[in-house]
């Protein structure tokens, strides 16, 4: 069992010795990883190393054939759908949004598990609603039908609906898809003051080593279904990590204003250049 045990606390989030797929392939096996509460981590890996399964297991967006998820200590497919959504806001890859929805209609969806059955919207919501909008940049968009707008906006919406969710926990599949460098790096932001101001427990998956490195107070580097490594970005972000996660050949150097490691890929003619000095 590949077992892997962080920092737990309030909130807890655990995946214990599970197997998950598609059909009868199973993407990641026998897999444990307990999150750790009130930080911000990043899941890195390639492509279909398993990264996008362990979050979607987790949030039970995908069941488990074996093993079991834990959200505060109980099983989370004994939990109903509601408390469920009320401790984890989900933004999954390519979200589709109902035909003609207005934007602050798709963000009002956010508040739905915090409402009874006929409760009427309350001001609590429009406050947080509104909040959501501000911190993602999206409050001139509010009228506007989300199918009417690029897929950057549409990206920072998605996220303000799962802002408006206000959960103690946000799980965010690739959340600066389709956002020029400027929006991610806002969205980056936002999301690290978020943690920093509410204690907010975030898990997001992430193809920008270097981005990880600069946000995530955890890192797990994943490849072929299993967890190579974890723990902080200076721990985990090697050349030699990097080169068994990634095939990559690379140098690895501090940032100069955070200290924080940054990555810097070596390809083939970079090594004939550099053999040949």
């Amino acid at each position: 069992m590949n077992e892997q045990t962080l920092t737990t606390g309030p909130h807890t989030l655990q995946a214990r010795g599970i197997t998950a797929g598609y059909g009868d392939a199973p993407v990641i096996e026998e897999l444990s990883l307990t999150v750790e509460t009130g930080r911000v981590t990043a899941l890195v890996g390639p492509n279909a190393c398993g990264k996008s399964t362990l979050l979607k297991s987790v949030a039970r967006l995908l069941p488990v054939s074996q093993g079991s998820v834990l959200l505060d200590g109980a099983d989370i497919h004994s939990l109903r759908t509601r408390e469920v959504a009320r401790r984890l806001g989900i933004l999954p890859q390519s979200p589709i949004a109902p035909e003609s929805i207005t934007v602050g209609d798709l963000v009002w969806r956010g508040r739905h598990p915090h409402r009874r059955f006929g409760q009427r919207r309350t001001d609590a919501d429009d406050l947080l609603i509104a909040e959501a909008l501000t911190a993602t940049g999206t409050a001139e968009l509010i009228d506007r039908p989300v199918d009417a707008l690029s897929g950057g906006q549409r990206q920072r919406v998605w996220i303000a609906l799962a802002l408006a969710q206000d959960t103690p926990t946000l799980l965010l599949d690739e959340p600066t898809t389709y956002l020029d460098i400027a929006h991610q790096i806002e969205v980056m932001d936002l999301l690290a003051d978020l943690n920093e101001r509410t204690g907010k427990t975030i898990v997001l998956v992430s193809h920008d080593l270097n981005q990880a490195a600069l946000y995530a107070h955890t890192i797990v580097a994943m490849r072929d279904g299993r967890i190579v490594r974890q723990g902080p970005p200076a721990d985990v972000l090697d050349e030699r990590t990097v080169a068994e996660v990634f095939g990559l050949d690379c140098v690895v150097v501090p940032h100069p204003r955070t200290d924080r490691p940054q990555i810097f890929p070596l390809g083939s003619r970079h090594l004939i250049q550099e053999n040949r000095t």
